[in-house]
């Protein structure tokens, strides 16, 4: 039988990518979004969710159970950018972002555990950030609220382990999606005392995002994670330098580190 897969935000950029790569691998995919009718071509359903509210999230559950039996994987890809300096960024921003990238993934996993402690089996993928491993100049809120599932991920994966379940957690570096045109900007102020370096931090992250690796290659790699016996905790996707920027984090003083970040943004 084929393993039932949701996506939340499967109707775009790496949710997309890694849902039509699972159909074409045999899989039985359910994406979410939380505007379906925008996507009548998709070459998978699109059940309407948003993750920021929880009424929606049981009835998106309730709607994949109506026509499965089963769920065996959850992929909680949802998610929102935000840059900006700390002091310009509303606090009205910064908790929205929150509820997208962290409490909605969380009341997603919340919805889909009974579920899975029933089967005796399943898996949990959050697509976390390499961002996530380190605070970055100018996506404080995105770096802290990919942060926070990475942590909150390695609780949960200890605690629902004995029912069978397996939490993990990917963090993707950059992709060439279109993450950037759905990102809340700060906006670049005339009188700003950081318009200088939050424009030209701007400059370099829609670079790197641009120029990132193929959405593909994220697809590939969550495909292996369903396949394996024995999933590891953390798994970090994209280019060979952004990996290696986690790694130099744990071997460098801090500020040593925090000197080769502030070098690369050019702050």
């Amino acid at each position: 039988m084929a393993k039932v897969v949701l996506i939340t935000g499967g109707s775009s950029g790496i949710g997309k990518s890694v849902g039509e790569y699972l159909l074409q691998k045999g899989y039985t995919v359910y994406g979410t979004s939380r505007a379906p009718e925008k996507y009548p071509n998709s070459l998978f359903p699109i059940i309407k969710l948003d993750v920021t509210k929880s009424q929606s999230i049981l009835d998106c559950i309730e709607t994949l159970m109506q026509k499965e039996t089963r769920l065996d994987v959850l992929i909680n890809n949802a998610g929102a950018g935000i840059t900006g300096p700390l002091e310009e960024i509303p606090t009205e921003e910064i908790q929205r972002n929150f509820q997208t990238n962290f409490f909605g993934p969380i009341e997603v996993i919340k919805t889909v555990l009974p579920i899975m402690r029933k089967q005796q089996s399943g898996l949990i993928i959050n697509v976390t950030s390499i961002a996530g491993y380190m605070g970055l100049p100018y996506r404080s809120v995105y770096s802290a609220s990919k942060g926070a599932l990475e942590i909150i991920t390695e609780a949960i994966s200890m605690e629902v382990k004995t029912f069978g379940v397996n939490v993990v957690n990917v963090a993707p570096g950059d992709f060439a999606t279109n993450i950037a045109a759905g990102r809340y900007h700060a906006p670049l102020l005339d009188s700003s005392p950081y318009k200088k370096t939050y424009g030209q931090t701007l400059d370099t992250m829609n670079a790197h995002v641009d120029g990132g690796s193929d959405p593909q290659e994220m697809a590939k790699a969550i495909y292996k994670i369903i396949n394996s016996s024995r999933p590891k905790l953390h798994y970090k996707v994209g280019a060979f330098m952004q990996k290696f920027s986690i790694v130099l984090k744990r071997l460098l003083p801090d500020r040593v580190y925090e000197k080769l970040l502030m070098n690369h943004y050019k702050l």
